[in-house]
């Protein structure tokens, strides 16, 4: 099993301000990478507490970037429909050759109306704006000097600086759970990340078959030659019931605050069910040896080749969150690999 560490940031004010929050997030991308983590995750959102602190994640990668020197930088993910793909390919570039060939690219559609509403693009029109930006970056990346036509950009003889350190372009990562997305992802050759606390396992088998029919029409092999992320909230202590205590309570604040001015997600309510969560591996909690045996649910229920684990859920102090990462790396990582 292979471990990575995602932030998909909600910020709580009263916790501190935007300099705090940024300079806890970087102590924790520098704590991943001394512990053992693999890559270190930031997403993008805009103008919601529920991550819109961090609406360029190429900005902090390249502050992590410069505080480390091993742990790969993902974003996961760079909402693409929102901006030009040249833009984007300047900026994630920069985050490559800072990072000295550490960034893993992660792209997707995004699934909040609001970022679409205020940068006034149809929200119809995400799913062929991202993929002609996907295709877009990928030829001003792989090309010196790059030409695209398309029909929502177009551009001629383009030399985009800094070239990226990974060549012919850095790793690439598609987010989804549809099999149009994550077929597409196949289809071209991608890896792909998922996220089990939203849907149970069987929501995501029809798009995994797509992903892998795909890899195998380009002769790839999945597992191999490309991969599966799985994003999954998680939490230890030694001590089982404060373990369950904090993680409960995170969840729940963490719930809430992504349905505000998010229509279609409903609160946490009361009907929630923690104990299916833990026992499908949507969640998981508790002391180290309950992490483990939680872990093999997800390993059971879920198809997957990398465990991505996401500490700094609901506004969870940040003292507790090193501490956490710290017992599970020395407890729960070891019984895995």
């Amino acid at each position: 099993m292979r471990f990575h560490i995602h932030l998909l940031p909600t910020y709580f004010p009263e916790l501190g301000g935007f300099d705090a929050f940024y300079k806890q997030t970087l102590e924790q991308v520098a704590l991943a990478e001394e512990l053992g983590w693999e890559c270190f995750w930031f997403t993008e959102h805009h103008f919601l507490l529920y991550g819109g602190p961090m609406p360029n994640p190429a900005v902090i990668m390249s502050a992590a970037a410069a505080r480390t020197s091993r742990i790969h930088l993902g974003s996961a993910i760079s909402i693409l429909p929102l901006h030009h793909p040249l833009q984007i390919a300047e900026d994630y570039a920069m985050v490559d050759v800072l990072s000295g060939g550490r960034l893993e690219f992660g792209v997707g559609l995004g699934n909040t109306a609001l970022d679409f509403q205020a940068y006034g693009i149809s929200r119809d029109e995400s799913r062929p704006r991202f993929e002609e930006a996907a295709e877009a970056v990928i030829s001003a990346w792989s090309n010196d000097p790059a030409t695209h036509e398309g029909q929502f950009w177009s551009f001629e003889n383009v030399s985009v600086l800094p070239r990226t350190v990974q060549q012919p372009h850095p790793r690439m990562w598609v987010a989804g759970h549809s099999p149009e997305s994550l077929g597409w992802a196949g289809r071209h050759g991608l890896n792909i990340m998922t996220v089990s606390h939203p849907y149970p396992a069987d929501h995501y088998k029809p798009g995994l078959a797509a992903w892998r029919e795909g890899l195998v029409g380009l002769g790839l092999n999945p597992g191999v030659d490309r991969n599966c992320k799985l994003h999954v909230r998680t939490w230890v202590d030694e001590d089982g019931e404060r373990a369950r205590k904090v993680a409960e309570v995170g969840i729940k604040r963490y719930d809430n605050i992504a349905s505000v001015g998010r229509p279609g997600r409903l609160p946490h309510g009361d009907d929630y069910d923690y104990d299916d969560m833990l026992a499908t591996g949507r969640n998981v909690y508790g002391t180290p040896e309950q992490c483990i045996k939680l872990m093999q649910n997800t390993i059971r229920n879920y198809d997957f080749d990398i465990f991505s684990t996401t500490f700094n859920f609901g506004g969870i102090p940040h003292a507790e969150i090193l501490k956490a990462m710290r017992l599970f790396a020395k407890e729960v990582m070891p019984a895995f690999q």
